[in-house]
Parts: C-alpha cells; structure tokens; sequence
C-alpha cells in the first residue's frame, strides 16, 4: 500500500525521533550503571525530544519507574491511523529496539474497532497483515487476551496482542482473566519451589501482582497471569483512539504493563500528550483520502418519508455516474446510503418514534427497494457483519442505524446520510458525519458528485445543524475543513458554513491574466516539453551500481549475547526444565535475502536490485563476522543499509538531475507550449475558494490593497502565512503578490520524490508592469533545520542559478526580461530576511 506524502513525512519524523532517542537511551544505561542515582534526573525521551527541536515535553513513566517514551499522533478520521501504526511498529523495533520480534500490545476502544482490527490483522492478504510480516520477516503471531503462547513464541515472532480498553482496566469484572493466575503461562516463570529465582524475578519487576506478602511464610509469589508475563516482555504498546484512554484508572493499568515505548493516535488529542505530528483535514483533502464539499439538506417538509424520497433518488443518481466511472476506469463504485433513526429496539416501535423497521418497511414497498439492498445495525441486530461492503457481489445499498456505526465502522462506499432524528442537540443528529467522508480508493475519481458527500434532514434548525456537523468534524480531527459545506435548503447559507466563491484578478491587474508564467524544470518529450517526473525521468535513471556500500567495511556489529531479554524472563531452575527451556530461546543463524530485499523495496523500487544490494552489503559483514553474528545483527543491519540507501539515492539522483540539466535534456524555463491542463508554470485565471472571511490588512485597517486576486481566503492561512501575506501588502515597491493556494499550481519538481509548493509569490512593480518576481517558500520555526527544509533551501538556490542564464527563459511579449528570485522564509527571522530582501533593491523606476 503506498504511501501518502504526508504519512511519509509522519514516519520520517518518527525516524529522526527515534534515532535521537537511541543515542540519548545509551548515555542513560550507561549513567544509570555508573550511578542509578545520577540517572534518576536523566529523563531521555525528552533529550531526544529537544534533539529534533521540540520544546515542551511532557514526562511519563512506566511501572518500573523508568522513563517512557510516550508519543502522540493527532491523524483525523480516514488518514489512516492503523497502517501508520503498522510502519511504526516496524520502525520502533528497527531503530529503537534493534529487533524485529517481542510483544506489541494492540488496545483499541470498542468492539467494533476491536473486530475490525482484528480481521484485518489476520487476514495474510490485508495490506496490514503484509506490512507486519515484511518487518518480522513472516513470523507475525496475531493473539487475543485468551490465547495462550510461551517464550519460543514471543522469541521467534512479532506477536501483536489486541486488547479492548475495558480489557485493559482492572476495574473490570468481567475481564480480570487478563490478571487471573493461568497454568498456561508457567513457562514464562520460575518453578513454584524455586524460591531464589522468585525473589530475583521480583527485584528485577517489582511490580508484578503477586500471592502473599513480605511478611507470611512463602512470602511474596508472582501470579502467573497474562499480565504479568506482559510486564515482564515490556511491549511497544499501541493505543487506537488514545483520548479514550485517558481516565486515571486506564492509565496507571496501561502504565503498569511496563511498556518499552508508547504510541498514542486520535483524532482528539488531549492536554498534556507529546503530539509528535499533526495531521490537519487539509492534509487529506489535498491527498484525496476525504469527499469534499458536504452538502446539506433540510427539506421543509415534515415528512422523513419525503426526506428518504428524496435522498434515496439522489443515491440512485450517484449509482447512475458510478456504473459510467466504472466503465471508464473499471473501478468498481456502489453509493451506499445510511439512514439514521430514533428507535431500533424489538418492542419500540410505538408508531411516533421514526423506527428501523419503519424506514425498511417503506423502502421496500413505497420505494421499490429489493430487500437484499437493505440492511440494518443495532447494537442488537448486525446485518451486515462478516460481510464485505466493497465486494462487487454485495447487494447492500442501504444501511439503518442509530449510533451503532459511531466509531471504527469504515466503508468509502458510503456517500449520503439521512438522519431523521428530531433532538435539539446539536450533535446526535449529526454525530454519523464522518462514516460518509472517506474517499473510496484514496483516489478522487474526477467526478465531482463522487468526490463529494450529502446529508439529508427535515424541519431542523440550519444554524444547529451546521454547528452539530461542525462538533462532529471537530472531533473526528476535521475542525480546519468544517466550513467545506453547502447548504441547499434556500436559507441564506448564513449558518457557519464556507460558501464557494471564484476569486478573480483585480481589475487593475486584469491585462496579466492568462500571461504570468513562473520558471518548471521541464524535459523534452518528442517534440514538446512537459513538467519533470522524479519516478518516470530521475529515479529511472540512477545507476545503483554507483552504491557506496564502503561504510559496511567498517560497521561493527554486537557480539551474541547469551543473556537476552527473553532468556532471562524464561530462565528455570532444575535439571529438565532448565536445559529445554535454553534451547528454545536460541537465535537461528541463517540470513533469508528475500526478506532483506523486501525490507528494502520502499528505497529502491526494482526487487531485483534491492536484491543484489542487500546480498552485497550482507557479504562484507560476512567477511568480518561469523553468520551468526550477522543473523543476530540482521535487524540493525538492515536498518543501517535503509538508512544509507535513502542517503546514496538522493545523492545519485541528485547526480541524475543536475546531468540532464548540464545536457540540456531537463531545461528550467517558463513553459508555454504545455499542451496538457493545469500548465505548472502558468499562474491561474481564476481560483475556486471556500471562503467565509476574507484576508483583511489589521496593520492597516484596510482591505487588501495589492493581493492578484480579489479574494484571499482567511482560512486558507496560518498565523506565519497571515502575518507575510500582510507583510507584502504593505510593500509600495510591489506591484502585486499571489497566494499559491493549492497543489494544483505552482510547484518545482527537484530531486527528491516530493514538490514543492511555494507559497507566495510577488512582483517588483516597474512603472505600469513588474520587473522582477519573488518565489517565497515559508517554514515553520520547528522545521527551519529539518532535512526537508535543507533540501528545500539547496533547489531554491539552483533556481536562483540557472534563472540567471537567460538562455534558458522563454517570455511573454507582454513582458519584458523579468528577474526572478527564489527565497526560503524562516519563521524565526522572517521580517529581517525580507527586510533585506527589498531594501538591497533599486527602486528608481517605482
């Protein structure tokens, strides 16, 4: 499953994290040797935390009293939470942990996310599943609270326990089996009569729940019980929906289960977590994983029949443009329609209350319905469980609920809400919102009724509506895109909700329109040009014969040690048991290359190559150490080959890039014979906006006076962005400035795998025309010496180079011999450098 750009960047800054925190748990084992005491005060995760440049941490601690790492991830509803949690397992254990087996524990909320993970991870052929056994190597075990496992299990695989919160939580009657004393797991503990080794377990993991106490015969004795043997394994714990988890309860017993690192991801992040990245509804939107707009409407009639007539002509609309996308693009597309009711119960159907069994019973007579397209989900009756909802063969188009489909229920398929509901609150009729935002394929189907959603109401407030919806959106992580609403009820559309509008140019600025081209880097294709594609033009091209792998002669491994973690949890005492128990925690030595080549495939796209890479970089460590050296080292090794892959692609394609420039094959040039849409070099002739508030100049308490268009949206803006906008509006020696709204225009295709959007561009103003054009690429303070923003910095400077050659750029009649300047925007300095920027300017002809 490939990746989108965002989720890329989130695991990229998990990586640099980790990495920080690899290097600072070193310096924290070896102070906590020397001196425990001196330790005490050294909490690593925070240094690591300050090491990437952030500020602010929060300390947590497990059950031992030792420090945690404990991050957040905020990812709104459908940006895939569970497979950026499946990457960051795989990188805590490569990076962090140096293994690629041990113990995961998986909790999630509710039942319906618990069997939705649950199937997923099962299933050998679910992109998730894959993703798991590429990191362990094949050798993934998928357990429940009840499913008994030993050490030989733990040692030779990924096991991943999936765990319901109320699981997690000892206040639970009905769940105490978790902490109940289990002759399943006696393997994982001394023998009963082995008092020494029971008392050493415990000064190891004095936390664990015991029989007895200090001051009885026995004394104290560890339980054998699943939690306990959790404590003692210290698992990477992954927390779905980490706001629920939040009571002090939950969290000392998710604390107590010793965990080794703790990654939290929701929507809501609560106060006091260290939110490691952010992902806004923008972020989706632009990477096509949500419908967007959401229309809304309130029929005036009081009728919910009219209201399901309606909407349910307008599914079959949608089913009508699905059947022709799918013959275009054999995508396959069924418009599903949720229907929200007041009553589902067996014996509340009172004839007042809009009932489940009411709706199917006039879908199916008054509608026409089939009643294999109808099906209904309660917290009683599941119509649709075991059944795939994104088959072609399932008849489904209907689905009647009340808040059964509240939380973890996911299907792209579902397009259209009917809520019937008549509470005045402002959420229950609204609360299903986000079960109708994915996109189906993480694809935008260029359809615009299929990249978009519909909610249906009758006789409601349009001002709760719109609040409700907006709550709901709040919490579902959607809060910066809940203005993308347009309400077709003939109100005002005064109520909240982003009207669409066209921002056009200002009159002043009207002979410009169609003839403001910015420089691409462009490549010959026959006898046109067209914008550079890194797969297609760059990357094609890298020889990875070129590979330095001379850092492998050098890189030390670790010697294998007979005391591994598992090996001490595992120990026994007596003559049977203890030499049975020691051969089942022994380390295989055989090095499968297949599994390196897999590992190494997001680097390098051809399997073939990554192949002989990894057999190449293997082989020098061979030649150094004993195979089975190397096979207890794979995990690093393989790490470390990653790690220098991305650093030697990048540089050969670097290499690649500059080439084809050299040789005039990629040429950086205003680019006027693109005959496609969207000419990247070509400014826009108008904008399509969702906008409420437009910019507006405080410093000047004035409108904008200098903007190329006549509208900029507010919203579209971050408090960095605002104050520059502001900034250039008030420049005299500009003619005008434009805000690069989306990735639909403006962008520079380098070396790298991903554009970049500038965001704002201005003109020096010459008399009646400009002069001069400034590309301006912001950064926020966080990100000023990131590696994103290095390589940023280093394109920008090569535009600013070859801008100079004025072979190379093709104009306008209309204008005449423009410069052009490409600048990065630190937050910290932000004024000074544009300060500087237009006072080294000559101003004369202004």
């Amino acid at each position: 499953m490939e990746l989108k750009e965002y989720q890329k960047q989130v695991l990229q800054r998990l990586s640099s994290y980790l990495t920080a925190l690899n290097q600072f748990k070193d310096k924290y084992d070896k102070a906590l040797e020397a001196d425990p005491e001196l330790a005490e005060g050294y909490h690593f995760p925070e240094k690591a935390w300050a090491e990437i440049g952030l500020s602010g941490y929060n300390q947590f601690k497990n059950g031992l009293g030792e420090p945690l790492p404990n991050l957040f991830f905020k990812v709104p509803t459908g940006g895939g939470k569970t497979i950026l949690a499946c990457h960051s397992i795989d990188l805590i254990n490569k990076v962090y942990l140096k293994k690629q087996n041990g113990m995961v524990l998986w909790i999630v909320p509710t039942s319906q996310i618990y069997n939705q993970t649950l199937e997923a991870l099962q299933d050998r052929n679910h992109p998730y599943r894959q993703l798991l056994d590429i990191s362990s190597g094949g050798k993934t075990l998928i357990l429940e609270k009840l499913d008994i496992f030993n050490p030989q299990d733990v040692d030779e695989n990924l096991c991943v326990m999936i765990l319901m919160l109320p699981s997690a939580s000892r206040q639970s009657k009905e769940t105490l089996k978790v902490f109940k004393d289990n002759s399943g797991y006696t393997s994982f503990f001394p023998v009963e009569d082995d008092y020494k080794g029971q008392c050493e377990l415990l000064d190891r993991i004095p936390n664990l729940d015991t029989f007895g106490s200090e001051g009885e015969i026995f004394g104290r004795l560890p339980k054998t019980s699943m939690g306990n043997v959790l404590r003692l394994l210290r698992p990477i714990i992954i927390i779905d929906e980490g706001h629920k988890a939040y009571s002090k309860t939950a969290r000392d017993t998710v604390y107590n289960f010793n965990p080794s690192f703790m990654l939290e991801l929701s929507a809501t992040p609560p106060e006091s977590v260290n939110e490691l990245v952010q992902i806004t509804g923008k972020q989706l939107n632009d990477e096509q994983m949500i419908k967007l707009d959401i229309y809304l409407t309130n029929k005036a009639t009081s009728g919910w029949k009219d209201t399901i007539s309606e909407a349910k002509a307008f599914r079959d609309d949608l089913e009508t443009k699905a059947k022709d996308y799918e013959q275009n693009t054999s995508k396959y597309i069924r418009p599903i329609m949720l229907v929200q009711v007041e009553r589902t119960g067996k014996d509340q159907r009172d004839g007042v209350n809009i009932h489940s069994e009411d709706v199917r019973e006039f879908l199916i007579k008054q509608c026409a319905v089939p009643v294999d397209h109808i099906a209904v989900k309660t917290s009683d009756t599941d119509e649709i469980e075991n059944i795939d909802l994104l088959s072609g063969g399932c008849p489904v188009r209907y689905i009647i609920t009340k808040h059964a489909l509240q939380e973890g229920w996911d299907c792209p398929f579902a397009y259209v809400l009917a809520t019937l509901t008549h509470s005045q609150s402002e959420t229950s009729m609204t609360q299903l919102i986000g079960r109708v935002l994915r996109q189906p394929y993480a694809v935008k189907t260029g359809v615009k009724e299929l990249d978009e959603c519909y909610v249906y109401t009758c006789q409601q407030d349009t001002a709760t509506l719109v609040r409700g919806i907006k709550k709901n959106l709040e919490g579902e992580g959607l809060g910066d895109i809940a203005g993308r609403m347009t309400i077709q009820n003939g109100g005002d559309n005064d109520y909240g909700a982003l009207p669409t509008k066209t921002a056009h140019y200002r009159d002043e600025f009207q002979k410009f329109v169609g003839k403001i081209y910015l420089p691409v880097f462009a490549i010959a294709d026959g006898s046109k040009w067209r914008e550079v594609s890194y797969f297609a033009d760059i990357l094609s091209r890298v020889d990875w014969n070129q590979v330095d792998l001379s850092a492998f002669d050098n890189l030390s491994l670790q010697e294998r040690q007979d005391d591994d973690v598992l090996f001490q949890i595992g120990f026994r005492r007596g003559d049977s048991i203890s030499g049975e128990e020691t051969g089942r925690l022994s380390v295989k030595s055989d090095i499968d290359h297949d599994y390196i080549a897999r590992q190494l495939i997001d680097v390098i796209p051809n399997p073939w190559v990554s192949f002989d890479l990894g057999k190449r970089a293997i082989g020098k460590l061979l030649g150094r150490y004993d195979q089975e050296v190397v096979a207890y080292n794979l995990v690093f090794a393989i790490e470390e080959l990653k790690k220098l892959l991305f650093s030697q692609r990048d540089l050969l394609s670097e290499q690649v890039f500059k080439q084809l420039l050299k040789d005039g094959v990629i040429r950086f040039f205003l680019l006027k014979g693109y005959s496609g849409e969207n000419n990247p070099s070509l400014l826009p002739k108008s904008v399509s906006v969702r906008s409420k508030k437009p910019l507006f100049n405080y410093n000047y308490n004035q409108p904008l006076q200098r903007s190329l268009f006549d509208y900029i949206p507010d919203e579209d803006l971050n408090d960095l962005e605002k104050e520059v906008a502001l900034y250039l509006d008030g420049q005299q020696q500009l003619l005008w400035w434009y805000r690069n709204m989306s990735k639909s225009q403006y962008r520079i295709q380098g070396w790298k795998p991903h554009r970049i959007y500038p965001d704002f561009i201005a003109s020096r103003k010459a008399k009646d025309t400009y002069d001069k054009v400034y590309v301006l690429e912001t950064k926020g303070e966080h990100l000023e010496m990131s590696e994103d923003s290095t390589y940023k910095r280093a394109v920008l400077d090569l535009c600013n180079e070859l801008v100079v050659d004025s072979d190379v750029m093709q104009f306008e009649e209309a204008i005449k011999d423009p410069e052009f300047e490409f600048q990065m925007i630190d937050q910290s300095s932000w004024k000074s450098q544009l300060n500087e920027i237009f006072s080294k300017e000559d101003y004369g002809n202004s």
